[in-house]
């Protein structure tokens, strides 16, 4: 099957029914220079990193033992934590049928991790003192600190063998079921993002494309992309070698570039002006993360 065809399955079937050298080469001299596609890296941890892939919900019914569980979440909260804080919550799921309700997909396991504060409230409280995580300041630090963990689990993992799916569908659909679902607090939690754990189905035919020069990495300061850079990067999504886009069957419908499928096609159904509140916004406000003008 497919990759990138699964992938537009699951999100019509989800929750939410509702000059190509410029840029085909790394700095010259820096630390990125001789990592392009294939560099297998010069030792164990840079294999692993450079291994990394995602499984698109095409995972096995075989399942990851439990001390496994154990050592890749032992890794995970070793990841870097502001204020050695830890504001985040890990949620593991072995029921299958809960992680298709959760997210969409199915694995061996599941991790969601919230920003979480509950804990540090708890605490604060039960030595009578008061601590405010509210705010977006407190969100943001959550934010980070809760990606880092989610990062070192799926290396973590990797490492060991098994392969996971890092995804956004806990924002798809109707979020309270999270909630319902899950038992989470309606303060000072929100569930950022889940991954799915397990053992693919089928080899992916190849390791999707990053880029790693122009336009990404900036040396000293910040600089936007000249006209001949933007079209050289136009072309390296182009480029069927590269595999740096979600769909290889762009052509197909027409279009002149993969660029004109991902702006024209994919996000336009995404993307578009707001004109009511969104769901996410009335649930970060609720968990009294978004700033509020009082007098």
């Amino acid at each position: 099957m497919n990759l990138n065809t699964g992938r537009r399955q699951f999100f019509q079937k989800s929750l939410a029914i509702g000059g190509t050298a410029v840029l085909a080469r790394p700095f010259a001299g820096s630390a990125l220079a001789g990592m392009g596609s294939g560099a297998a890296g010069s030792n164990e941890t840079l294999k692993t990193l450079h291994s990394l892939r995602t499984i698109h919900g095409n995972f096995t019914d075989q399942e990851i033992p439990s001390n496994q569980i154990d050592e890749i979440l032992s890794a995970g909260v070793r990841a870097a934590n502001a204020s050695a804080l830890q504001s985040y919550s890990i949620i593991v799921v072995r029921d299958r049928e809960k992680m298709q309700q959760v997210c969409g997909y199915r694995g061996s396991c599941m991790f969601v991790f919230c920003v979480d504060y509950n804990r540090i409230t708890d605490l604060a409280e039960n030595l009578k003192y008061e601590y405010n995580p509210e705010g977006t300041t407190s969100f943001v630090t959550g934010c980070v600190t809760t990606t880092l963990a989610a990062q070192t689990v799926v290396v973590a993992a990797k490492s060991m063998g098994i392969d996971s799916l890092i995804t956004n569908g806990v924002h798809r659909g109707d979020m309270e079921r999270h909630w319902k679902l899950l038992d989470l607090p309606e303060k000072y939690c929100f569930p950022l993002i889940a991954v799915v754990m397990g053992y693919p189905k089928e080899e992916p035919d190849y390791l999707k494309g990053r880029f790693q020069a122009e336009g990404v990495v900036h040396k000293e300061k910040y600089s936007r992309l000249t006209d001949a850079e933007k079209n050289a990067m136009v072309l390296e999504y182009d480029d069927p070698d590269r595999h740096l886009g979600l769909n290889d069957n762009w052509k197909k419908d027409g279009l002149k570039h993969y660029l004109d499928w991902l702006f024209g096609v994919w996000h336009k159904r995404f993307s578009h002006p707001l004109d009511k509140e969104s769901q996410l916004s009335k649930i970060l406000k609720r968990s009294g993360f978004v700033d509020l003008q009082r007098s």
